[in-house]
């Protein structure tokens, strides 16, 4: 038989004391505690939690009504600048026949001048805003093809703002952006639309333009300067032509990964309410604190 060594002392077993149930809880004053009064509501509606922010498809729809709207703005003002220019190469036809009146020149310069500088301001605000929406859109589509981006957000926003590289580059990834949003094959080719194709040749178009006009004004002599009206005139509508294009690319993408627009659909509200029962409350006892 194993005994314990004398060194080690013995433990005495530890007795539960058993807890005899006398019922619930009393309290000699109302108990304080509990839940805080607030206002149920969604746990993603809370500041900082899980799906805070909206989803790509909201964000897309979001970003894409300012652009629209802004590039509608500015096919419209180029229009008005292709229309002035235009105005002023018919006054200088007329006045190899006679002088000109001076209020109708003063009134061509004024609006040759105004629409061109118009035309500059939102085609700043036009870009930043299309931008804006292609990097929301690249990752919205990325995510309705279950894949990532061909290639990075730095590299798009790189090339094209390399002047001539993004006259090739653009078309290629709005057409890779339409095969994403078309949920095309990762292994077959991108071919674009017809939508797509003629906003990329009329980028072209418009861009050539641009550059041989900015070149040509760096010629002398007064059929230089006629010339470079006609070529300022040819840019404005040009421009006007890629700006409504581009509007209409981008209302198809966004139509295509959002097939719901908001502002077309009814939303109901609850105006009046027949036949419900009156709701019966207890009442509130005068020492509860509000």
């Amino acid at each position: 038989m194993a005994t314990p060594p004398p060194s080690v002392p013995r433990h005495r077993p530890v007795v539960r004391r058993r807890i005899r149930y006398n019922g619930p809880p009393s309290y000699a004053t109302p108990p304080r505690w509990g839940f805080p009064a607030l206002i149920w509501r969604w746990q993603t509606s809370v500041p900082g939690g899980p799906g805070a922010g909206p989803s790509l498809v909201e964000r897309l729809r979001i970003t894409a009504r300012p652009a629209q709207g802004v590039l509608w703005l500015l096919a419209g003002v180029a229009a008005l600048a292709g229309f002035a220019e235009a105005w002023r190469y018919v006054l200088l036809v007329r006045s190899r026949h006679g002088a000109l009146d001076a209020g109708t020149v003063r009134l061509s310069d004024t609006l040759v001048v105004g629409a061109s500088l118009m035309a500059m301001v939102v085609a700043v605000v036009a870009v930043v805003l299309t931008l804006w929406w292609l990097y929301v859109a690249r990752g919205a589509a990325a995510e309705h093809a279950g894949q990532k981006p061909g290639r990075p957000d730095w590299q798009v926003l790189l090339w094209l703002v390399i002047p001539g590289l993004n006259l090739l580059v653009a078309g290629s990834m709005v057409a890779e952006l339409e095969h994403a949003v078309l949920g095309r094959g990762l292994l077959e080719r991108p071919r674009p639309g017809r939508l797509v194709l003629g906003w990329w040749a009329a980028w072209v178009v418009s861009g050539v333009l641009f550059g041989v006009t900015v070149l040509w004004g760096l010629r002398d002599g007064v059929q230089a300067m006629a010339d470079g009206v006609v070529l300022h005139a040819l840019t404005d509508l040009a421009a006007a032509v890629v700006a409504a294009l581009s509007a209409l690319v981008i209302r198809r993408m966004t139509v295509l990964l959002a097939p719901i627009d908001p502002d077309k659909v009814r939303r109901l509200r609850v105006v009046k309410v027949v036949g419900a029962p009156e709701v019966t409350r207890a009442p509130r006892p005068a020492s509860a604190k509000r």
